[in-house]
């Protein structure tokens, strides 16, 4: 029997679940979020207690040490000592060309995993981060990392290769990578358990203050919505998403900005913040409902793009048995749910109003009899994926 804890960096949240394996027994779970702000908010539940405050945690490594304290509180807390803990499993957003599998962590994966941190500033840099603070309070367990790009390597080279000269990506190892592999991995193997058949045509649309899709044959993915770096496809939190490159030398020529000025501009300052001044989905669909005109446009934004990739989707695909909505957005928001399946008859996507609007935990589906298309809403479970797969790098 091993203790596993698994720790999910975000771009502003950490979720992380504590695990007894190889039963999958959750011993506890929680979510700290809104981290850079004085608001965030902390969550920890066990089976003996629920607790939850709000504070301000201006980064990942204040989070972590907050999670230290109440894992070895005297009273609440469900270790002894830092010694219970076998393996600390990270999720790891950028693993380049270096990273296809599951890896223990050395100090030449570090220097790696900082390495390509330029790729995925809001992320890595995170991750990073939360890999020293752990081996630093729990020095004797092993440290594995879980790439979120492992799942895509089996997109083709007519997806993943860019149109630009040959040796950029020969050389430079410029391509397509994509992300949120362990997400999109779970949820896609939990819809074809549902379907009750291997050969499938699924997209996976993973919303959450980061956001992508995956078009997936019979299991494997075939293409991605973020490319490169996680900043490409749909519309995010603080990043922008799709972009005519050319915005990038208009802004540098234009009115002078700086490479890191335009980097800060698409990855911090974009996306649904950019549009609204909030970067949380759920302040904008408030002050949506309230009439804020740039809200209710931003919402309309977001929904259209996911809907051009799903369009995009079911062709190379050449069919569709169902779309897949996950993450903390497209399991809880009913309003961009909706949005997304609005006018999509063509394909024979036909969302069941009431069932959209209804709370559960587990899968469920929200398309009406008459749909030909599967529609589901599927909790993500990162956090056993990553136990899973770190456990089993030791099974031999």
């Amino acid at each position: 029997m091993q203790q596993v804890l698994v720790l999910n960096s975000g771009s502003s949240s950490l979720k992380f679940q504590l695990f007894s394996m190889p039963k999958e027994n959750i011993l506890c779970s929680g979510l700290i979020e809104r981290i850079g702000f004085n608001d965030a908010k902390f969550k920890f539940n066990s089976e003996n207690n629920s607790i939850e405050f709000v504070n301000s945690i201006p980064n990942h490594k204040v989070g972590l040490e907050l999670l230290a304290e109440q894992l070895l509180n005297k009273d609440t807390g469900i270790i002894k000592s830092v010694n219970d803990i076998n393996i600390v499993g990270h999720r790891v957003v950028h693993g380049g060309k270096y990273f296809s599998d599951t890896t223990e962590i050395t100090s030449i994966v570090k220097e790696k995993i900082k390495e390509l941190s330029s790729l995925a500033p809001l992320h890595n840099p995170a991750n990073l981060q939360g890999i020293e603070v752990a081996e630093a309070i729990f020095p004797n367990a092993k440290q594995v990392a879980v790439f979120d790009t492992a799942f895509h390597q089996s997109i083709p080279e007519h997806a993943y290769k860019y149109a630009i000269p040959n040796e950029f990506s020969d050389k430079y190892n410029i391509r397509l990578y994509g992300f949120h592999g362990t997400s999109h991995k779970y949820v896609s193997e939990k819809t074809i358990e549902y379907l009750g058949k291997e050969k499938s045509n699924i997209i996976t649309i993973h919303l959450g203050n980061g956001c992508s899709m995956t078009a997936i044959k019979n299991g494997k993915s075939i293409d991605h919505s973020l490319g490169f770096s996680p900043n490409s496809g749909l519309i995010m939190g603080t990043r922008s998403g799709d972009i005519d490159p050319s915005i990038i030398f208009h802004l540098a020529k234009k009115f002078d900005y700086s490479l890191d000025d335009i980097n800060t501009l698409l990855q911090k300052k974009s996306g649904m913040l950019g549009l609204t001044g909030f970067s949380d989905l759920r302040d904008i669909e408030a002050e949506a409902e309230k009439g804020n005109k740039a809200c209710q446009l931003a919402l309309q934004m977001n929904a259209y793009r996911i809907k051009k990739y799903i369009g995009s989707y079911a062709a190379i695909l050449n069919g569709l048995d169902a779309i897949v909505f996950t993450a903390g957005i497209g399991e809880n928001s009913s309003k961009i749910r909706a949005l997304v399946c609005k006018d999509l008859d063509f394909l024979g996507i036909q969302l069941h109003t009431e069932l959209n609007k209804e709370k559960s935990n587990s899968i469920r589906a929200i398309h009406t009899e008459n749909s030909n298309i599967k529609i589901l809403v599927i909790p993500t479970n990162e956090e056993l994926e990553i136990a899973k797969q770190s456990v089993d790098l030791f099974k031999n």
